[in-house]
């Protein structure tokens, strides 16, 4: 705003005492101060408000405007409330810098001119802003990209005081202006987006954490026409993006909620463009999938690895090494709810943003990762410069050169199981590493075979990787639920019922004995216990299963029976 309108208006008190030549000066703020030197809190443009308190003397007036007028501040509004009328030395001095000086009636608060003059220039600001956006959305939509979606949060920062991030549904930052948010907080908002999609409430939901209020803007539309109607959200919220903003937008004007609506449809563009740029890489991976899945000979399927290679890790001198990737999204469905939502799709938006690594930040950084679906499944194909090392070496090198399940959903299982809420189960399995065509159909059975050891297990959000098949455990969760109670009941029941009446403490004193491998001395110490008290319960144990603790068949039974129990 000008600085004339201000003058313009009545209600605000104010009266020119110089320079009037310079009332077209523009307004881009205002503070209040009464410092020798705020040169510290001043960025140029602001109208200045102070109550004279800093005036000591007339000598105070010349370095103090001095100041004003070196941070380019558009004028100088003093109060006639402390001293009545305005020093002639103030408007000396104002008149020497060319700094316009107004007196500020004493009926009138400093609070009523900084709340008009925020009103109003942050209504142009936004006209602003909507301008802005508007050109953008028809460069997106027409042509190239218009800078991606930084450039439009950089205008909600510098035009609106906006700080905003666009978020994915696990909470990796897409894009931000600014200093990035921290993990831990970014995948709470996305948790709690989630979760507010998947109860039905409108947008933008807010959330208050540590004394900031966040507003949460879903980004669902494309922008390139109306959304589909009469679409389950279970197809779409595990895959939306979400424009998170640092203030509430609980009591924004109709205009401002509409301004950043239009914000989120341009970033939809963005999206847009990055699913479709991900087509080659789908297709790469679904040809090879077909071509494994139909018993293709190797040496065709290596013809096709070699075209997939270049595309997903260009300048690689050398043929990478593979893994595979199995995930799936299973929904209850209750009867009379309608047609099944697909999961196969949802899966494979979902792995293309497990598979990336969560402190990257940026659209285009899944352009390593081929994913495609067959049925309910997603399966990815996974190039890797070099092959992970075993186990048995240094796991913190593994874990750098090849995925592991559980370091594959230790970021994201919190805000994915908001998501999931109590009617979908997410579950991926994780093949080893290997060098060649003739491996890749084994390592594709292999993930499946570990997606299923997943799905046996409880939770929401479950993975399980190729390490875990070499063990009896996996066994366990194949075991029918009936097989499970009588097994565990013939051998702990009567332990446990002792324990209930004598207060032994058996099922602790097997558990530890176990855990052990059968020494006293290891298992006495654990335990806090004489030895001949061990020996006693474990006796007692004996004497009540009819079993012998001494026999590796018998420890293998106490052993199963613990763990299913």
């Amino acid at each position: 705003m000008r600085l004339r309108a201000l003058l313009e208006n009545d209600a605000l008190g104010l009266r020119l005492l110089g320079g009037e030549d310079e009332l077209d000066r523009t307004v881009r703020g205002v503070m209040t101060t009464d410092l020798k030197d705020p040169s510290r809190y001043l960025s140029g443009g602001e109208l200045v408000l102070t109550g004279l308190a800093w005036r000591a003397d007339p000598s105070d007036a010349e370095p103090f405007v001095r100041i004003l007028a070196s941070a380019g501040v558009a004028a100088l509004a003093a109060g006639e409330a402390e001293l009545g009328d305005i020093p002639d030395d103030l408007v000396q001095a104002c008149s020497r810098h060319r700094l316009p000086l107004f007196a500020v009636n004493e009926s009138v608060a400093f609070a009523t001119i900084t709340e008009h003059v925020v009103r109003q220039v942050s209504g142009e600001r936004a006209g602003d802003l909507a301008a802005v956006v508007d050109r953008h959305r028809r460069l997106m939509t027409s042509g190239p990209a218009g800078g991606g979606p930084e450039v439009v949060l950089d205008l909600l920062g510098s035009d609106l005081d906006l700080r905003a991030w666009v978020l994915s549904p696990t909470g990796r930052q897409i894009a931000g202006a600014g200093e990035p948010l921290e993990s831990g907080l970014a995948a709470t908002l996305a948790g709690e987006h989630l979760a507010a999609t998947r109860t039905g409430r409108r947008g933008p939901h807010r959330l208050s954490l540590a004394g900031v209020t966040y507003s949460l803007f879903p980004i669902r539309n494309t922008g390139r026409g109306p959304a589909p109607a009469s679409r389950d959200v279970r197809e779409t919220v595990l895959s939306d993006w979400l424009l998170a903003v640092e203030a509430d937008a609980g009591d924004w004007p109709a205009a401002r909620l509409d301004l950043l609506q239009g914000v989120t449809q341009l970033i939809a563009v963005e999206r847009d463009r990055r699913d479709a740029a991900r087509t080659v890489r789908r297709r790469l991976a679904q040809e090879v999938l077909e071509l494994v899945q139909t018993g293709a000979a190797p040496a065709e399927i290596a013809a096709r690895l070699r075209v997939a290679a270049p595309v997903l890790l260009p300048g690689l001198g050398t043929a990478p090494h593979w893994q595979v990737v199995v995930a799936r999204v299973d929904w209850e469905q209750e009867a009379g709810q309608g047609t099944p939502v697909d999961g196969g799709p949802v899966a494979q938006a979902l792995l293309e943003e497990i598979l990336v690594d969560p402190a990257t930040v940026g659209a285009e950084s899944a352009d390593r990762i081929a994913v495609a679906h067959s049925g309910d499944e997603a399966i990815a194909l996974v190039p890797l410069a070099s092959a992970p090392l075993p186990d048995s070496e240094d796991e913190g090198q593994a874990t750098a050169l090849g995925l592991h399940a559980d370091a594959l959903l230790a970021a994201v299982r919190a805000p994915l199981s908001s998501g999931l809420a109590d009617d979908g189960r997410l579950t991926l399995g994780v093949s080893a590493a290997v060098h060649s065509a003739e491996g890749l159909r084994g390592a594709l059975e292999e993930a499946r075979h570990a997606r299923r050891v997943a799905a046996a297990r409880p939770g929401r959000v479950c993975a399980a990787g190729h390490h875990e098949l070499a063990s009896h455990v996996l066994l366990l969760p194949f075991v029918p639920d009936d097989v499970r109670r009588a097994f565990t009941a013939r051998l702990l029941d009567p332990l446990r019922d002792y324990d209930r009446r004598h207060r032994a403490e058996l099922i602790p004193t097997l558990e530890a004995f176990l855990d052990c491998d059968g020494s006293w001395t290891r298992c006495a110490t654990r335990l806090h216990l004489h030895v001949n008290t061990l020996r006693y319960r474990v006796g007692r144990i004996e004497q009540l299963t009819g079993r012998d603790l001494s026999r590796l068949e018998d420890k293998l039974d106490f052993f199963l029976a613990l763990r299913m129990s």
